[in-house]
């Protein structure tokens, strides 16, 4: 009994040890933190909403002292960069800014995802959404969204609306559009908005949901007619465009959100750091300015908000899949 007993005490006192020695040493990790350059992985072109995002941040890390660089590694929907950064050492010096897609929505389109949401990645911050914008053809006879629901049950099967990509935003929430309205309208996926918008204003597909950005100048110009924002506020570039909550359907709520993530088993000192580091960049007045301009909404936040966001975002999105009988592929 006794040499149980020792062996007991041996044993906690060296899980003891072992775990003052592990606390001692991360806030030396932090401390040294960063000790190379930062990359900031980024899944789309230079000029993106995402990339402004990733240079904004750079940008004010690089006028702290500290070297960063942005890396554009474009392809399959974010999964590359994603995976890129699944494998990269958790030392805090690769970040990512993951999307709405890489995170919450893949997960329920892509049946042999090169990384594990879950598990691959651990949240930072939530940086930015922006409202997902209803855009139509100036020819349809609709001008608020109940006379564009009104108009779509009078022609079922009639319509359809252009989107970003099988598993962007603009898809998934015009699936929810449907849904909510008991529509019949067709999904025909672009390669990314600009297209999708030709094709708007050309008379190809009656309606997308943009981005305020993108569709804005567009709804100025007269060649397209803003709808409503799925935002619960209206956007001073289009100060006539009501909310969906507004329109009558508070329901159809779905934007386009990205925050940084790092590689799982990042020490959470480096995650503090960088935490702190991003809602400082994100809340300077100069950076502010010029991503309000572009429509951006920024939460920020902490580690935990952002889990949270990501769980629920993407249980949302799996019921509307579900509900649309979208199957993996």
């Amino acid at each position: 009994m006794r040499r149980t007993s020792l062996h007991v005490l041996a044993a906690a006192v060296a899980a003891a040890m072992s775990g003052l020695v592990a606390a001692s040493t991360l806030p030396a990790a932090a401390q040294n933190y960063p000790s190379q350059p930062i990359r900031i992985i980024v899944q789309t072109q230079p000029g993106g909403l995402i990339d402004l995002l990733g240079r904004a941040f750079a940008q004010k890390l690089q006028e702290a002292g500290h070297t960063a660089i942005v890396e554009n590694r474009t392809g399959g929907g974010g999964l590359i960069a994603a995976e890129h950064v699944a494998k990269s050492a958790p030392d805090g010096h690769t970040l990512y800014v993951a999307s709405h897609g890489t995170l919450a929505i893949h997960p329920h389109l892509t049946r042999n995802l090169p990384y594990d949401p879950d598990k691959d990645f651990a949240p930072v911050i939530l940086l930015g959404t922006t409202p997902s914008f209803l855009v139509i053809n100036p020819s349809l006879p609709a001008n608020t969204l109940a006379e564009l629901i009104a108009y779509a049950k009078a022609n079922p099967g009639k319509l359809s609306y252009g989107s970003q990509g099988v598993g962007s935003s603009g898809h998934m929430i015009g699936e929810l559009f449907k849904q909510l309205a008991g529509l019949d309208i067709v999904h025909v996926p672009y390669r990314g908005a600009a297209p999708a918008v030709r094709d708007l204003i050309a008379g190809q597909v009656q309606l997308v949901f943009d981005s305020v950005p993108h569709s804005g100048p567009q709804v100025a110009a007269g060649k397209l007619r803003g709808i409503a924002l799925a935002a619960d506020r209206r956007m001073p570039q289009v100060p006539d465009v009501p909310t969906t909550a507004e329109a009558g359907m508070p329901a159809l709520l779905g934007s386009p959100w990205f925050g940084l993530v790092v590689p799982s088993k990042t020490p959470r000192p480096v995650i503090d750091w960088i935490n702190a580091a991003a809602n400082k960049a994100f809340t300077a007045p100069d950076v502010q300015k010029r991503l309000l301009d572009q429509a951006f909404i920024l939460p920020l936040g902490t580690p935990e908000a952002f889990a949270a966001h990501i769980r629920e975002e993407r249980e949302r999105w799996g019921a509307v899949a579900r509900r649309a009988g979208i199957q993996p592929k």
